[in-house]
């Protein structure tokens, strides 16, 4: 199964998310995007992947390891920004980024320890991906609206493992669908 590590934003910083989003779809240009929408939205720690599922259960039970290392730590969506020029449009973090790295580390980490390459370690850049396009495309008036973004603080209390079964219909716009395998609470949390 595809599978990755995540932090989850609560339904109604997601909300405050979902309301800003619509006024990036008002700006020209907007139908051009691919929007991702709140049952997608998260921050990926770490992706794994294809993973068997012989592997699954040591990849649960390390990642809860990695959890209860890790204290709770106050989070937030701030501003935005974008990879390949235009390919991909996100809303950032800020908050406590050293422990989101290091959770997103632990994470990684763990699926190693598991069995599951990994491929080579690249500096963690927290962002939820908003909106992507197969080709380059000028998002700085996007980013421009997103600067003055700012969600509510939250506190991160889990991490998630989270399944992706992608699109196959072959529908125009079709998202890929999430499922949450296991909820690991941080530790102290719960």
């Amino acid at each position: 199964m595809r599978l990755f590590a995540a932090v989850l934003p609560p339904p109604d910083v997601t909300s405050e998310l979902a309301s800003e989003v619509a006024e990036l779809r008002k700006l020209p240009g907007a139908d051009g995007l691919r929007w991702t929408g709140s049952p997608g939205w998260h921050f990926t720690l770490a992706f794994y992947g294809e993973v068997d599922d012989d592997l699954v259960p040591e990849l649960s039970e390390r990642l809860e390891r990695a959890a209860r290392r890790t204290a709770p730590f106050p989070l937030a969506l701030r501003g935005g920004g974008q990879f390949g020029h235009g390919r991909a449009l996100w809303a950032g973090a800020e908050g406590d980024l050293e422990t989101l790295r290091l959770l997103a580390d632990r994470s990684e980490a763990a699926a190693r320890k598991a069995g599951i390459p990994m491929g080579d370690h690249r500096r963690y850049k927290p962002h939820l991906t908003v909106a992507r396009s197969r080709s380059a495309v000028d998002v700085r008036p996007y980013l421009t609206a997103l600067d003055t973004f700012t969600s509510r603080t939250w506190t991160v209390d889990e991490v998630v493992l989270m399944r992706s079964s992608l699109p196959t219909s072959g529908v125009p716009g079709e998202q890929p669908r999430y499922e949450a395998v296991a909820r690991r609470p941080l530790g102290g949390a719960r």
